[in-house]
């Protein structure tokens, strides 16, 4: 592109940054948590939101069988196409699903509250900003009149905290897109290259209930999930020798996050309940660490008699590695990203898992990178005070429509 071609797209994007924010705020002013999961009014006012600004939307409603397999309400995915002529597929895909507020807000976390530059509010950086990044970078290449050879597609899903298989992993097995290159929702200051797999699993130790006063008489279970908790925590720190070289990303990673058990206070426990997160580095294999967890858990159960368990696998999602075919839009976000944010924009990886690692399974090259500071610390996600410097929402924006005009002018 030549430089005057860059810099009206630039412009475009800086006219319209108020409507943007605009855009953003009455997205996050519609909950959409995940839990419990009833997404589908927010997807009916992003779509209206979309349509208002001149974008045909095709709502994809998952069928309520398979949402609440999922564990959720209700989900609509929506889809909006741009085809400017023949050539790849670009999709960019982004989250309307967030995790509960919680506590300690200083603000009210649907309101969309906006304070020196920044706004604050549940999803207003993971990743309700990147509805907003794209549809605007989308709506600046609709209106640039330069001669693409392509397609764009927005891929706005509404499960990535329940896993994104009812959302990007859906719209891709039913063959209702099929892009040769994704970027999906992530932050300004690199490009996500990688990132950890997480395998959640439910462990259920059976023992027998017996009066408090004849505790002989029982088999207790809540003793048994803690010598299997002592074991898991020993086992934990065995991961840390066991090294990632992806910068970004350390070790393996488990946490006992939930557990539940008893009767009364005046019975021998019966049944004690736990839920394992294992966080699986990119250079190990899901179906190897499922079954050496499984069976050390096995093992040490089995060493307790009396005690019955039962291991259930509740979400396996795999590793987000490093894929051929990445390099092109690497170069192109930290091009544009390091003239535009006025720094060295590195690859890297993250220790969470995504999305992104569906278009990857499905042999589409893909990135992370959107609107957000340095680090998920600095933008609050999954904390109260959410918060998206709207300068870097702006920035980002012309990131991702530079990025996107480049590679559907220098490939047909």
């Amino acid at each position: 592109m030549t430089p005057a071609q860059i810099q009206a797209l630039r412009d475009y994007v800086d006219r319209h940054h108020a409507e943007q924010v605009s855009f953003l705020g009455e997205l996050v002013k519609v909950p959409s948590d995940n839990p419990p999961g009833d997404c589908a009014p927010h997807a009916a006012r992003a779509a209206e939101l979309l349509e208002a600004m001149g974008f045909p939307v095709e709502r994809h409603v998952v069928p309520a069988d398979v949402v609440a397999a999922n564990g959720m309400i209700s989900a609509t995915n929506l889809v909006v196409r741009q085809r400017f002529g023949p050539g790849p597929t670009i999709a960019l895909n982004a989250h309307g699903d967030v995790v509960p507020p919680g506590e300690g807000w200083s603000v009210d976390p649907y309101g969309g509250v906006v304070r020196d530059g920044v706004m604050y509010g549940r999803g207003v950086a993971v990743s309700k900003s990147d509805f907003a990044t794209y549809a605007f970078a989308l709506r600046a290449l609709a209106e640039s009149g330069l001669a693409l050879k392509g397609s764009v597609e927005l891929h706005l899903t509404y499960d990535e905290e329940a896993g994104g298989l009812i959302g990007p992993g859906w719209l891709l097995a039913q063959g209702i897109t099929k892009p040769d290159y994704a970027i999906s929702a992530g932050f300004s200051y690199n490009v996500v290259v990688a990132h950890n797999g997480c395998l959640h699993l439910e462990v259920r130790l059976e023992g027998r209930s017996a009066h408090a006063a004849r505790p002989d008489t029982g088999i207790d279970a809540l003793e048994a999930a803690t010598g299997l908790l002592t074991s898991l925590y020993a086992l934990r720190e065995t991961y840390k020798a066991v090294r990632s070289e992806v910068p970004g990303i350390t070790h393996p990673t488990l946490v006992v996050g939930l557990i539940s058990g008893g009767i009364n206070t005046n019975v021998v426990p019966d049944v004690v309940s736990m839920r394992i997160d294992r966080r699986i580095i990119p250079e190990e294999s899901s179906a190897q660490v499922e079954r050496d967890l499984v069976s050390h858990i096995e093992r040490v159960c089995a060493a307790m008699p009396g005690i019955k368990v039962v291991v259930r696998r509740i979400l396996l999602a795999e590793p987000f590695r490093v894929q051929p075919g990445q390099e092109r839009l690497t170069a192109l976000l930290q091009k544009y990203g390091g003239e535009i944010m006025g720094e060295a924009i590195p690859t890297d990886g993250v220790p969470i898992y995504t999305d992104a690692r569906l278009y990857s399974a499905a042999g589409i090259p893909t990135v992370l990178y959107g609107a957000g500071p340095h680090s998920l610390l600095e933008a609050n996600g999954h904390r109260a005070d959410e918060r998206l410097v709207l300068e870097d929402l702006r920035k980002a924006t012309q990131v991702v429509a530079l990025t996107v005009a480049e590679l559907l002018t220098s490939e047909g």
